[in-house]
């Protein structure tokens, strides 16, 4: 599974790869995806680091679970394949962006555009089987993804950590807030967003600002 993965990343994370639960995690997914259809494609699993080697990394955020439906996950979270319709996630995140940044909604809901700049689009599971959302969680995946959220925060400085629900943000304990900016806001779910915990936030924009201010270019969102 892991020829997929950039050699970069591989080097940094060789210790996590070669350990037991890793190898287990690893025949677990080559099984899944022998005995059923599983997303993302097989060549996608690792595209978050592919697309965002860790010295390019200025932004993070973080999802749970890919896509179960067809042709949806590309293994960047959040995001979809061109020419999908967008689940209300990513719409309620373009909307925001609309009002942020006064940028019109994107036609695309694919967001390889932003993991190109910098953007690491990790989700905390990055694999599933159709149909059957968290199907591959508790596998090894949480412990693998939690171990590349630590390395980040020890190895870079000032990178812009957007946290969005619950769960990303207990992530929070992984990361040296003394070197990196956190955001946090509600999740963008319809559940969520129309009870006022999303919508406003403005993390675009305070991302963008942060960047600015470590004198890094910002992202073209």
């Amino acid at each position: 599974m892991i020829e997929n993965l950039d050699i970069s990343w591989r080097n940094i994370l060789k210790e996590e790869l070669s350990k037991d639960y890793f190898k287990k995690l690893e025949s677990f997914v080559t099984l899944e995806y022998k005995e059923h259809r599983c997303y993302p494609e097989k060549e996608n699993i690792w595209s978050a680091f592919n697309y965002c080697t860790i010295k390019d990394v200025k932004v993070v955020i973080i999802g749970q679970d890919p896509y179960h439906g067809k042709d949806q996950a590309n293994g960047l979270c959040f995001s979809v394949q061109d020419g999908i319709k967008h689940p209300p996630s990513l719409v309620n995140i373009f909307k925001e962006l609309e009002t942020d940044l006064n940028i019109p909604y994107p036609i695309s809901g694919n967001l390889e555009r932003w993991a190109k700049q910098g953007v690491f689009l990790l989700n905390a599971t990055l694999t599933v089987r159709e149909g059957n959302p968290g199907s591959h969680q508790k596998k090894g995946w949480e412990k693998f993804t939690d171990a590349v959220i630590t390395e980040l925060s020890k190895q870079k400085e000032g990178v812009v950590f957007m946290l969005w629900g619950g769960y990303a943000k207990k992530k929070a304990k992984l990361i040296d807030v003394n070197k990196h900016y956190v955001l946090v806001s509600g999740h963008p779910s319809p559940l969520s967003a129309n009870r006022g915990y999303w919508f406003g936030n403005s993390h675009f924009s305070r991302c963008n600002f942060l960047l600015c201010k470590k004198m890094l270019k910002k992202i073209d969102w």
